[in-house]
């Protein structure tokens, strides 16, 4: 799962007019009191990070226009102009599971009651004595924060320094503080609502299926949903034998010209989540088919 977030956005009817049906590209690499404030600037040096940033919402899942990826900044420049909730929880690690050879999941247990997300938001994450803020989708959902107040996280391994802090340094019971951005409601209100989503299809490319995060789930998914909710996994160094559930749903190759052009229409959706080259290579190819510039949204994170 990728640091940085996937936005909340209405989805409309899919391949050949007949159903609602958003393709989702993805990679494995794949949702302020002042006395809270002040207690959060005691545990952390102060920051530009804990400033509150009231600016209105901006879709960073963005419309798809000419792409080309920039030069990496900091989390905090990249998102200057997304809105932040207010609230800064802290938050104390109680789970820590390797994923796959380069993922690991957080348990967080929230400690702010007023703190809550919608599926699909990152957190900027704050860690003591760093100066550098990280930026990380949520991988849990809402109902398990209302339930039993944890949050997960997903994190792949780089030199960043949250993200090597996470795979080097953090244990359980690390402190750790917590604010959540990318509230798209705006967005969503300004589009409209009231299209039923009748089905969702996926398309999740990554090296082998050791790192196709999450698979028991959207396996899962798929049985609880059979029609609704479909995904076809790619693999492109895969080595090893393909366990015998997951084969009927694994291409071997990455995701295609062919693939894709099946579920073009004038309604379909189409989300992409992955890193730059990724993005640019499925954007240019679904422009080459003849899909719209306002039908593809994707995130943009560098």
């Amino acid at each position: 799962m990728r640091k940085e977030g996937h936005g909340n956005n209405r989805w409309s009817k899919g391949a050949g007019g007949s159903e609602d049906c958003p393709v989702i590209m993805a990679h494995a690499t794949i949702y302020v009191g002042p006395q809270l404030l002040r207690r959060a600037s005691r545990t952390f040096p102060t920051h530009p990070a804990l400033v509150v940033l009231r600016h209105s919402a901006f879709c960073y899942c963005t419309v798809n226009g000419t792409i080309k990826s920039k030069m990496k900044t900091d989390h905090l420049e990249r998102t200057a102009n997304n809105f932040r909730q207010e609230v800064i929880s802290q938050a104390k690690v109680c789970g820590i599971t390797n994923e796959s050879d380069t993922v690991k999941r957080l348990r967080l247990a929230i400690a702010n009651k007023d703190f809550t997300f919608k599926a699909g938001q990152w957190v900027d994450f704050f860690i003591p004595g760093l100066s550098v803020v990280g930026g990380f989708s949520i991988c849990s959902s809402p109902g398990l924060l209302e339930r039993e107040g944890i949050l997960e996280l997903a994190v792949k391994h780089t030199d960043h320094p949250p993200a090597h802090w996470i795979h080097t340094e953090c244990t359980l019971d690390s402190e750790v503080a917590l604010r959540v951005g990318a509230d798209l409601q705006g967005c969503q209100e300004s589009k409209g609502n009231g299209d039923k989503i009748e089905a969702a299809k996926l398309y999740y490319s990554a090296k082998n299926t050791s790192e196709l995060l999450f698979k028991k789930n959207i396996l899962g998914l798929m049985n609880a949903f059979p029609g609704k909710i479909t995904c076809h996994f790619h693999v492109t160094q895969q080595s090893s034998q393909i366990c015998e559930e997951l084969q009927p749903h694994v291409t071997e190759g990455r995701i295609s010209e062919k693939d894709l052009e099946k579920h073009v229409s004038k309604d379909t959706l189409w989300y992409i989540c992955g890193p730059p080259p990724m993005t640019e290579s499925i954007s240019k190819l679904l422009s080459d088919i003849g899909v719209p510039r306002n039908r593809v949204f994707f995130e943009k994170w560098w």
